[in-house]
């Protein structure tokens, strides 16, 4: 099937509704012979509204099981709780912060990472230690736009017998497909295109097969707690079926306002990997549907002036987060921290479904104050 007829249908409900009933009972009822109905026996454990739109996203990513989560760190926590004590992990050098922070404070004892340009295969390949488990992927990276050769790290996987997590969020599982490249985990957070109405919280990490590790993220999910609620399972369901629609725009708008950005004489560099003179184009161009609706650009001028052009924006809203119909943009660098990679005139635009001409004139006036 399609996936556009696909989403267009996620959420119906079993009983004849068009749409499914949030199923708000923390407990579900035991019969007689001390068996359950459905399997349903608490909450924390399993719900059907959680439980359809898990069925829902290992269809959408080709995968064979999935599991919801509070959100996308946890969801991403999760796969590395799921590693062997003093594993060693490979991370992009321009991944989102939170993911490094992760190894920084919660991790700190037990994990090791190293950040790597994973745009380099061979940095990735002499990043390796002995003790190495993991190589976490994010492509498009956050907030620079990197582009990792999927193919290429499956392969170093594969070769090294590695585990492959990609965190799919920017692009989702319509623009691209990490288990065609030998991903073994494909990692969103919810939060963001998939929901795309900026109203829940949320993560998932879809599996491509059923395995012990599998098993050891399902156990975190269920003992551990940190679960979808019923009511953004539902509305997550409801934001993927106009999801087709919206990437198709989001993508469209970020091509076009990416050309603009890089001819404007006040715009230093675009980073958008539809753009041909990307470093990372044609890789994008082979395992990429289309090319996103992210797009960070540093301002002429350094840091005073990205902040000047992100405090006189008067469409484009100044937040946090990605993915919703309005677009939002950002001083990366501020959110991160010195240690940040992020260059100080860097801005992050997450490019929304307004009418183009709109938010080029909004960008427009705000470069020119």
């Amino acid at each position: 099937m399609n996936p556009d007829t696909f989403l267009s249908h996620v959420g119906t409900a079993q009983n004849g509704g068009v749409i499914s009933p949030i199923e708000l009972s923390s407990t579900f009822h035991r019969n007689e012979d001390l068996s359950y109905t459905n399997d349903l026996i608490y909450a924390r454990a399993d719900n059907p509204v959680r439980r359809q739109l898990e069925e829902a996203l290992t269809t959408l990513e080709n995968g064979a099981e999935s599991m919801a989560f509070s959100s996308g760190q946890a969801a991403a926590m999760a796969v590395f709780q799921a590693l062997p004590p003093f594993s060693h992990v490979l991370l992009p050098d321009d991944c989102y912060y939170g993911t490094a922070k992760l190894f920084e404070t919660v991790f700190l004892e037990n994990l090791t990472c190293t950040l790597v340009d994973m745009s380099n295969l061979s940095a990735v390949e002499n990043a390796m230690q002995e003790n190495t488990k993991l190589i976490w992927v994010e492509t498009p990276s956050n907030p620079q736009l990197k582009i990792t050769d999927l193919q290429g790290v499956g392969e170093i996987c594969k070769r090294h017998q590695l585990l492959f997590a990609a965190d799919n969020t920017w692009a989702t599982p319509l623009l691209q497909q990490p288990f065609l490249f030998g991903a073994d985990f494909s990692v969103h957070s919810l939060t963001k295109y998939l929901n795309g109405h900026s109203d829940v919280i949320g993560g998932v990490v879809i599996c491509k097969e059923t395995s012990e590790v599998s098993q050891k993220i399902r156990t975190i999910q269920q003992v551990g707690g940190a679960v979808l609620s019923p009511f953004s399972a539902w509305l997550s369901m409801r934001g993927m079926r106009t999801l087709s629609l919206r990437m198709e725009k989001h993508c469209q708008n970020a091509q076009q306002l990416a050309a603009f950005l890089e001819n404007h004489p006040k715009v230093e560099k675009v980073f958008y990997p539809g753009l041909s003179n990307h470093q990372g184009h044609e890789i994008a161009k082979n395992q990429m549907q289309s090319f996103g609706g992210m797009l960070s650009f540093c301002v002429k001028g350094g840091e005073q002036a990205a902040l000047s052009v992100q405090g006189n924006v008067k469409l484009i809203i100044r937040a946090t987060s990605l993915g919703g119909t309005e677009s939002l943009i950002e001083h990366r660098k501020s959110v991160e921290g010195d240690k940040s990679q992020t260059p100080n005139n860097l801005l992050r635009l997450s490019v929304g479904l307004e009418n183009i001409q709109d938010l080029m004139a909004d960008l427009e006036q705000a470069l020119n104050v």
